[in-house]
C-alpha cells in the first residue's frame, strides 16, 4: 500500500469511525455495500461485512437502532452502551481499512485515530441529546435523531465514495456540533 492509498483508507476510516458516533451499524453497513460491490480493499477483520449474513445482520441491526432512536427515553438509554460499541467499530473501521502495515500500527492507529473520531463525536451528540431531553422532556429527539441518521448515512456514504469530500462534511459537522454543545452548556451555566 503507498502512501497515497494509505492516506485515503485512513481519512475514510476516520471519517467512518466519526459516524459511528451517531450511528453504529450504518458505517459497517457502507463498508460491507462497498466491498461486495464497489471492490473497497478491506483486511480480514472487515471482509465478514460483505457476506451475505454479515449484510442481511447490518441491514437488520441498522433499520432496529434508527428506528429505536425514535422512542423517548428508549433513545437516552441507547446513549449508555452507545459510547463503548461506538468506539469499538471505530476501531475496527480503521484498523480494517489499513492493510499492508505492521499490525501494532494498523491497530494502534485504529484505537487513536479511529476510537477518537467515534468517541468524540459519540460525546457531543450525547450532550446535545441530553440537551435537547433536558429542554423538551424528551419529545425533541426525534429532531436530534433524525440529524443524527442523516449525518451518519451522508458521512458513511461519503466516506466510501469521496473520502476527501467526506472530510470536509466531518469537519463542517464537528464544528456545528461544538456551536450546538457551547450553546448548551451556557444555557446550563446560566441556570
Amino acid at each position: 500500500m503507498d502512501y497515497m492509498q494509505l492516506t485515503i483508507a485512513l481519512v475514510m476510516g476516520v471519517c467512518l469511525s466519526a459516524a459511528c458516533g451517531f450511528r453504529i451499524f450504518v458505517p459497517l453497513l457502507a463498508v460491507g455495500l462497498a466491498v461486495r460491490f464497489m471492490g473497497l480493499n478491506a483486511t480480514p477483520a472487515l471482509a465478514w461485512t460483505a457476506t451475505d449474513l454479515g449484510l442481511v445482520g447490518l441491514s437488520a441491526a441498522t433499520l432496529v437502532e434508527i428506528l429505536a432512536y425514535y422512542i423517548p427515553w428508549v433513545d437516552n438509554a441507547l446513549d449508555t452502551i452507545h459510547g463503548p460499541l461506538a468506539l469499538v467499530a471505530g476501531t475496527l473501521l480503521v484498523g480494517g481499512l489499513l492493510g499492508d502495515m505492521p499490525p501494532a500500527l494498523q491497530w494502534g492507529l485504529g484505537v487513536v485515530a479511529g476510537g477518537g473520531a467515534a468517541g468524540a463525536v459519540k460525546a457531543g451528540a450525547a450532550t446535545v441529546r441530553a440537551g435537547s431531553t433536558a429542554t423538551t422532556g424528551g419529545l425533541g429527539n426525534c429532531i436530534v435523531s433524525t440529524v443524527e441518521n442523516g449525518c451518519a448515512t451522508i458521512g458513511s456514504a461519503l466516506a466510501v465514495v469521496a473520502p476527501v469530500i467526506a472530510a470536509v462534511f466531518l469537519i463542517l459537522m464537528v464544528a456545528v456540533m461544538c456551536i450546538v454543545v457551547n450553546k448548551i452548556r451556557r444555557r446550563r451555566a446560566a441556570e
